[in-house]
């Protein structure tokens, strides 16, 4: 089962309310916590791991907060995820031999990786400006990546 962190849960909530918000103005982590119920020291965490990741900006002072780094249809929704979370992952394997017994065996490794790059391009069509429209994700067209 695949399953968002409760982290990428608020960082894709404060995402997509910053990117209703426009570039004009910054808003602070205080402003969102308390909009959306979240604790207001992980979303700071939160907020700073996006700030390092290069998908937010932060001002300080009196007017500080936070800002989209790039407008919203340049960010996906895998883009925040995986600064939240780091790498998909479905296997507890990686790429290269981790030393697990069963590696040279394994006859699922492969598939599951193939579904995995699936996941992860279907997650990098829908971007923050789709979901800031509120515009029905379902319907709109997802590319599957297809191997031959």
């Amino acid at each position: 089962m695949l399953r968002l962190s409760k982290k990428a849960d608020y960082a894709l909530i404060a995402m997509k309310h910053l990117a209703r918000k426009g570039g004009a103005q910054s808003t602070s982590a205080r402003e969102i916590a308390e909009q959306y119920d979240i604790p207001i020291e992980l979303l700071a965490k939160v907020l700073q791991r996006l700030v390092r990741t290069g998908l937010l900006v932060s001002t300080q002072g009196t007017r500080g907060g936070y800002m989209l780094s790039r407008p919203p249809k340049a960010i996906s929704v895998v883009d925040v995820v995986q600064a939240i979370d780091g790498p998909f992952t479905v296997t507890a394997c990686s790429s290269e031999n981790n030393g697990c017994e069963q590696y040279g065996k394994c006859n699922v490794r492969d598939p599951l990786w193939q579904i995995k790059e699936r996941i992860v391009a279907a997650l990098g069509t829908v971007t923050l400006s789709e979901m800031a429209s509120d515009q029905d994700i379902a319907t709109a067209p997802v590319a599957v990546v297809r191997r031959a």
